[in-house]
């Protein structure tokens, strides 16, 4: 069996990990000549590192991931603890702890497992077309690839959906955009070893720790879209949208770099049920795209990786037959982390205020429980449990 991946990102690179173990020719193609990461740095919650450990990369992101023993929410306005709770909790009922770490170390990381000088660099696809017992890619390059079966990891804007689907999706904007980047750790902002959000009038600020004595740090703001923001303003654009927020915030903004600052504007797509269409299976963000609002985005296309390879390996009845497997073990699962994610960004982001000043209020008496409750039913649904 030989396996066409499209798409070198963190879907497509787990995916052809995946495969390769179980000893599936495997041939990656990528669109672009350089993966420059979209994001500073990802959440990986435990389902998604059992799935990094599953496919032999355990070690290397324990040097990667930074350590996030605790979680707290503070006020906005005085920076006053709302509340702050341990992690343990949750690591000991999923035996597994949540890893932080910067996008392009992650990216790196997977290149390097699968083979960086394996994968092909800019070939873009076009359209895919295929027979009876096989499937072909063509690239705008004018070149091909045939094989057995095609893994459509070519992301959010992918070309294979439509044709998958039978009909052209449309990306949702999610009402907010996000500036993130990476900065050093400065324990007069938060903890080295928590996860700290600030919270207030429908806006967010994060922090979280990556390897290296880093945090990664978000700021989101409802906003319209299609604003004329990028790099240039970054620094006034985030001291105008969050004047008169604690001290630390402001310390934060004084401290990045535009030059290395994100912005994005946040999107998801309405969920599906078909995963696959013949010889060919959407995985990751092509199948499932999803605002980060649970840190599930990555994960969810690691577990599909892992999914996608077991099926191929152990099912004896064809191709067609082991994505429908895939499919049946995977459409309910994204679905529900798609939806789920939708609902904590609009209580979040202040779709309806009301919601979400309760919501401030209800964080006030907040113990971890009900949180971390919520979490281990997410992790708890992945495929290695």
């Amino acid at each position: 069996m030989k396996a066409i991946v499209i798409g070198g990102g963190i879907g497509g690179a787990c995916a052809a990990i995946a495969l390769k173990r179980f000893g599936i020719e495997t041939a990656v193609y990528e669109a672009v000549k350089e993966i420059k990461p979209v994001g500073a740095a990802i959440s990986i919650w435990p389902n998604g590192v059992k799935c990094l450990n599953y496919l032999g990369m355990k070690e290397p992101l324990r040097k990667l991931g930074g350590q996030m023993r605790f979680m707290a929410y503070k006020d906005y306005q005085q920076g006053q603890t709302m509340t702050r709770f341990s992690m343990d909790p949750l690591i000991q009922s999923v035996g597994e702890q949540p890893y932080p770490v910067a996008r392009a170390e992650l990216q790196s990381m997977l290149l390097d497992t699968y083979g960086r000088d394996e994968v092909q660099f800019g070939k873009r696809v076009t359209h895919v077309e295929e027979s009876a017992d096989s499937v072909t890619a063509w690239f705008d390059d004018g070149s091909s690839a045939t094989g057995d079966v095609l893994i459509a990891a070519d992301g959010t804007h992918s070309v294979i959906r439509q044709h998958v689907l039978g009909y052209a999706t449309e990306r949702r904007y999610a009402g907010y955009v996000n500036w993130n980047g990476l900065v050093e750790i400065d324990e007069s902002i938060a903890p080295a070893d928590q996860w700290t959000t600030f919270v207030g009038e429908g806006k967010r600020v994060s922090l979280m720790p990556v390897s290296d004595n880093r945090f990664y740090f978000f700021f989101d703001v409802p906003l319209p879209k299609g604003l004329q923001e990028d790099r240039a303003t970054v620094r006034d654009d985030l001291q105008r949208y969050f004047a008169g927020w604690a001290e630390p915030v402001q310390k934060l903004i004084s401290l990045i770099n535009p030059d290395t600052t994100n912005r994005i504007e946040i999107h998801d797509i309405e969920p599906f049920m078909q995963l696959v269409k013949g010889r060919i299976a959407l995985l990751g963000d092509s199948g499932h795209s999803t605002t980060p609002d649970i840190g599930q985005g990555g994960c969810a296309a690691m577990e599909d990786a892992v999914v996608l390879a077991n099926v191929l390996q152990t099912n004896s009845l064809g191709i067609e037959d082991a994505l429908l497997r895939y499919q049946e073990k995977r459409a309910y699962r994204v679905k529900d982390l798609v939806l789920k994610a939708r609902k904590r960004c609009d209580v979040t982001h202040g779709k309806e205020m009301a919601v979400t000043e309760q919501w401030y209020e209800d964080l006030k008496t907040e113990t971890g429980e009900r949180i971390l409750s919520g979490m281990c039913e997410t992790i708890l649904g992945g495929p290695l449990e």
